[in-house]
């Protein structure tokens, strides 16, 4: 079950340079791999881990929740406060490109809950009805964001650039259709069609893998969705999801999807400098709401493409 433990001693980026070639196989095979026991370094050596098991870190670009660089390519954990849930997702499945492997560094672990609960997205995908999964592989889906000055992210902290010629750029190069928003032109919106079900690249299974729910209003709590819909309706979201086609999803379709990656998750509680590494493709994770000083960094790399 996920993720598998591998437990030692010594210096983590030694580790897993010595054993990088079995370490891959087991990632693959388990999607998960939950490293106990080492000394990982703080964030140079979450850097030298990354390397030595994937090459560099990659950049967070287009981000869709709030983090602080560390170092480098190492960051922060979503920056929620903590009685909230983030659900689970695979990082970055609303861009064309996405890592391919997920680093989680814990640093200080919660006094109470405040796990990364994973979920594989193969059995996720086995999970959703038939009807449900046919319908997405048709239409597709479309993810739909807003950056303005009042709500969500700001357009050059999601894009990390004051250039909107550059954000223009990227978002050509990803198949983001860009419009500029606002009376000044200060605010952007953008959507993008993509796939809902893909095909890991080495065991080639079908994955649920997207942004759907996460992005979906439904998972809003609820009085806060009422707001944001009286105050800037139903297409000024900082996120949202709907069919490619611009269709509305209903909330009883994001509910069953919901309720697929709760039947397939697993959790385990942190320890002091736990390393977890994650097949992103392959598995789904979230964060639990916790209470205590739980301080994870993140590293991500192997872009998709």
């Amino acid at each position: 079950m996920l993720p598998e433990i591998v437990a030692g001693a010594g210096v983590v980026a030694d580790h897993l340079h010595r054993h990088h070639r079995d370490l891959r196989a087991r990632l693959v095979s388990a999607g998960a791999l939950l490293l106990r026991g080492f000394d990982v370094g703080g964030a140079d050596g979450l850097a030298a881990a990354i390397r030595a098991l994937s090459g560099e870190p990659l950049t967070y670009t287009e981000q869709s929740s709030p983090r602080s660089v560390i170092s480098g390519g190492i960051y922060t954990s979503t920056e929620y406060p903590p009685a909230a849930t983030i659900p689970l997702h695979n990082e970055m499945s609303y861009q064309a490109v996405w890592p391919r492997t997920l680093f989680f560094h814990c640093v200080t672990p919660p006094d109470t809950l405040g796990a990364t609960p994973l979920a594989s997205v193969h059995a996720v995908h086995e999970l959703v009805d038939p009807d449900v999964r046919a319908e997405f592989v048709r239409r597709r889906w479309l993810v739909a964001r807003n950056y303005g000055a009042d709500i969500g992210l700001r357009w050059n902290t999601a894009f990390g650039t004051d250039s909107r010629a550059e954000v223009e750029r990227f978002c050509a190069a990803g198949g983001l259709r860009a419009r500029w928003t606002g009376p000044d032109g200060e605010g952007l919106a953008t959507t993008a069609v993509r796939d809902a079900v893909h095909h890991h690249p080495v065991t080639g299974l079908p994955l649920w893998f997207n942004h759907v729910v996460i992005f979906h209003e439904s998972s809003l709590p609820a009085e806060i969705r009422e707001v944001l819909r009286e105050s800037y309706g139903p297409d000024g979201f900082p996120n949202n999801a709907f069919y490619g086609d611009g269709g509305v999803i209903p909330d009883d379709v994001v509910a069953h999807l919901r309720q697929c990656y709760r039947r397939a998750t697993v959790r385990f509680d942190y320890q002091p400098d736990d390393l977890l590494i994650v097949d992103n493709m392959a598995v789904a994770h979230g964060r639990e709401p916790f209470t205590g000083p739980r301080r994870v960094a993140v590293g991500m790399a192997e872009p998709s493409a």
